[in-house]
């Protein structure tokens, strides 16, 4: 080959390597902005688990029970009044639910290393914007073609607020828990996990501020995306910003990497079950690695509820809006990853 032709070659592999080096440091650098804007899992530590429901606690979980029609309310939360092994003579006087947390505290307490246990009361949101337009337009054209719009030119159910029936519902859900806390004596949540999107920052508080909660555990809500509804195209399903969400709620906790905008909705594609499993079975993950609370109350939607009962092993039981249901769950660690 001529000297010149190998200089040229020469020349144009150093070429390439320049701008292949070029674009890898943009790409990297690109990564890494983008990463920084997802939301961030705890510092502190995280395992993988095995969920598993502890059975013969709760109506809901029983399968002769029929979950239409189930009144939360006549059944005292579906707690299953029965003996348990941690019972003993004093406590004749004590209410159902407070020999029941005997029973979970002794759980607890004998838990071996890599073992743990909570009680989850999940709360579906109230009837929103959303809610309606689906009812009126029907489940095929909502999907087909409403859904992917902001509203109707009357009503806007991008990022749906709580319609008033809605809110109605949700006060009655509030009633609901004051009655448990203080008449059937149910332990009151030490933490509170909320989706952002706004019918549930809304559920939230409707249902919980105001309540007369104990000392030490308050009211004190963190906003996580993992809770959210099932991703994509449905515009009722992508959040409003980081902006919007603080100035209604101000005195509420973002976790960390809360992004200003809404980074994980996209209007071409629909999350399917498998992977909203994936990202609830992340977020069980991280709950029970991180958060010593044995009573949480987690405020989401009726696809991230099914979820949940999926990844936990907890058969269907479908929730109306404004639901609730409490599931007793036994996580065994697998493995540090």
């Amino acid at each position: 080959m001529p000297a010149f032709r190998i200089i040229e070659v020469r020349k144009a592999t150093i070429i390439f390597v320049i701008v292949a080096f070029a674009l890898i440091a943009a790409w990297t650098s690109l990564g890494g902005a983008v990463r920084s804007k997802l939301p961030k899992m705890s510092s502190l530590k995280h395992f993988s688990y095995d969920f598993e429901v502890v059975p013969g606690v709760f109506l809901q979980d029983d399968p002769s029970t029929e979950w239409s029609g189930f009144n939360p309310a006549q059944h005292n939360f579906g707690l299953i009044d029965r003996t348990y092994d941690s019972d003993d003579d004093g406590m004749s006087n004590l209410s159902a639910w407070q020999r029941f947390d005997k029973f979970v505290q002794s759980l607890v307490a004998a838990a071996s290393d890599g073992v743990s246990y909570k009680v989850l009361y999940m709360g579906r949101h109230g009837q929103g914007f959303h809610n309606v337009a689906e009812s009126s337009y029907g489940t095929k054209a909502w999907n087909d073609y409403w859904s992917k719009l902001e509203g109707n030119g009357t009503v806007i159910w991008a990022d749906a607020h709580l319609t008033e029936v809605g809110e109605e519902q949700v006060l009655q859900a509030h009633e609901f828990i004051a009655s448990q806390l203080s008449d059937k004596m149910m332990p009151a949540p030490e933490a509170y996990y909320v989706s952002p999107l706004y019918r549930c920052l809304q559920t939230a508080n409707l249902t919980y501020a105001g309540l007369q909660l104990p000392v030490d555990r308050p009211f004190k809500p963190i906003i996580k995306e993992l809770l959210r509804e099932d991703l994509g195209e449905h515009t009722c399903d992508r959040r409003s910003s980081r902006t919007v969400i603080h100035r209604a709620f101000p005195e509420w906790r973002f976790e960390s990497g809360f992004s200003e905008h809404d980074l994980l909705w996209r209007a071409d594609y629909r999350e399917t079950d498998e992977e909203h499993d994936v990202r609830t079975r992340a977020f069980m993950n991280e709950l029970f690695s991180n958060d010593r609370s044995t009573y949480i109350s987690l405020t989401s939607h009726s696809g991230a509820i099914a979820s949940k009962l999926r990844v936990l092993g907890h058969r269907v039981f479908t929730l109306p809006t404004g639901g609730m249901i409490p599931v007793l769950v036994k996580a065994t660690r697998r493995e540090a990853s």
